[in-house]
């Protein structure tokens, strides 16, 4: 299963740029300036910075508690997005 949002902001490069440093104390993680993926105990986070959007992949394992991982993402990205939190977050 992949859940995918993608979440209108033109700062998306910057907000997965924090995520991965954000997380990079606990988890392996490897980001630049468009492209982040972290390595998260409840599955893979997979963003990708787009001139209007933030894409952002979830790939849950099957133990995952689907509902709190999207929480726990959309959650830490408000954070960074404090100016334009709370952002959309449109799962499928």
């Amino acid at each position: 299963m992949t859940l995918t949002a993608t979440v209108p902001t033109t700062h998306g490069s910057r907000y997965l740029q924090q995520l991965c440093k954000h997380w990079s104390h606990k988890f392996e993680v490897d980001f630049d300036a468009e492209k982040g993926e972290i390595a998260f105990p409840m599955g893979p986070i997979r963003m990708t910075a787009q001139p209007e959007a933030l894409l952002v992949v979830l790939e849950p394992n099957p133990d995952a508690d689907i509902e709190t991982f999207k929480k726990v993402v959309a959650d830490h990205l408000d954070r960074f997005a404090f100016r334009e939190a709370p952002l959309p977050f449109e799962w499928q």
